[in-house]
């Protein structure tokens, strides 16, 4: 089972992430869960969902503890939250970042890191700092979880082209730096 933790504000579509996600992997044939974490956010507020994917029947129905992935949204998330709480040593780190992988590599010195400017990418082609399906690309990219037109389809059948076009930007244009 692949267990993922999106880390986000209120507004940026961290929930809206995960059910996409989900939905792209039940595409590929696979099973997979999407939830959020809920207490008093508010727009602009962090907040926490979850994927879990797996080829058989998931039954486990907890937050997650332990993520083998860690998406993070929004770059000012990592001064104010722990996105590294409960990795483990072979976790994969997908950051929305104008730093470099190598360059966060510092403070996350253990794990695979993944970085893409998601912010920029979202201003150019969706006009608003909303950077959930330019991530799922990102995400893909870092670790081949789904395939790319399983997430277009879903991002094209909930959105429109220019997501689609953002979450293939983003694909392109994310650097990851092994463990």
């Amino acid at each position: 089972m692949i267990e993922i933790r999106w880390h986000g504000r209120g507004g940026q579509g961290a929930v809206t992430a995960t059910e996409l996600l989900a939905k792209a992997a039940v595409k590929q044939g696979l099973n997979a869960q999407a939830f959020a974490m809920f207490g008093p956010e508010r727009r602009g507020s962090p907040v926490v969902a979850f994927t879990r994917i797996d080829k058989e029947p998931i039954e486990v129905r907890s937050h997650i503890y332990e993520p083998d992935i860690v998406v993070t949204l929004d770059p000012t998330i990592i001064n104010i939250v722990d996105i590294s709480t409960g990795l483990k040593p072979s976790s994969t780190l997908v950051i929305n970042s104008k730093s470099s992988p190598k360059e966060l590599k510092k403070s996350f010195p253990n794990f695979r890191i993944a970085t893409v400017d998601a912010t920029s990418i979202a201003l150019k082609r969706l006009g608003v700092p909303i950077t959930n399906t330019v991530m799922l690309g990102a995400l893909v990219k870092a670790t081949k979880i789904v395939e790319l037109s399983n997430v277009e389809k879903v991002v094209s059948e909930r959105f429109n082209r220019i997501n689609v076009e953002a979450v293939k930007e983003a694909f392109n244009e994310t650097v990851v730096l092994e463990a």
